[in-house]
């Protein structure tokens, strides 16, 4: 597939330095104006490394893929707590973007939040992979053309989350995401993918066969897609 290109590292730290380089080359060539951003163990030390560097991102606005409902930003829960804790507090950006699910009306705030994605096109999507191949909150199943909507979660995605909260906060069971169709406005994707429970997804993506049972297939018609991981293929 011309339009994916593999990177093969070691590690999450060597992938990091992938993406930084990347990341450096978009800021410096003035490409990257508008950034889209992913949480989870898999961008730490994506943003670990961009925090100790002197990559100045002063000037770019940022979109956060998701958010769960009902937490608020201050539980060390939310994705918002993540990003202030993990690059927002670090780095000082143009604007940062993350769903609000807090909103009285979620519809209305994915319709807002949609509007937003328009006004400021996507440069660059990072993304991460679930297990069971979604991509943001994007489950299984969901239609292509989704756009930012109130997403159900699987029982998988419960499941393997679950571990991350704290304070025995139960984890929600709907979260606020960009939809497939939003991920895919961006003119470049990167993808992360670490460690055996990601084969799955990563060689369903390789196969080329576009289905909803697998949402990270998609990405196969995206024109610049990038995947970064230490699984031999």
């Amino acid at each position: 597939m011309k339009n994916l290109k593999l990177i093969k590292v070691e590690s999450p730290e060597q992938g990091a330095e992938q993406v930084y380089e990347i990341i450096k080359n978009e800021i410096e060539s003035g490409r990257l104006n508008v950034l889209g951003l992913a949480t989870g163990s898999t961008m730490i030390p994506v943003y670990d490394k961009w925090v100790s560097s002197n990559l100045d991102f002063s000037n770019i606005v940022t979109f956060n893929l998701d958010e769960y409902i009902g937490i608020p930003e201050s539980s060390p829960n939310s994705y918002a707590y993540f990003m202030s804790e993990h690059l927002f507090d670090k780095k000082e950006f143009r604007k940062t973007n993350i769903p609000d699910g807090m909103a009285e009306d979620l519809v209305e705030e994915c319709a807002a939040y949609e509007d937003l994605l328009e006004e400021y096109p996507l440069d660059i999507q990072l993304l991460g992979v679930g297990e069971n191949g979604h991509i943001a909150f994007n489950e299984p199943g969901l239609p292509f053309d989704s756009v930012t909507h109130v997403a159900q979660l699987t029982e998988s995605t419960l499941g393997v989350n679950s571990q991350y909260f704290e304070n025995d906060e139960k984890i929600p069971e709907t979260a606020l995401s960009m939809g497939i169709s939003s991920i895919l406005g961006a003119k470049k994707i990167v993808l992360l993918a670490f460690g055996e429970k990601k084969r799955a997804a990563i060689e369903k993506l390789l196969e080329g066969n576009v289905t909803t049972e697998w949402p990270i297939t998609k990405l196969v018609d995206h024109k610049d897609v990038i995947v970064i991981t230490d699984l031999e293929i």
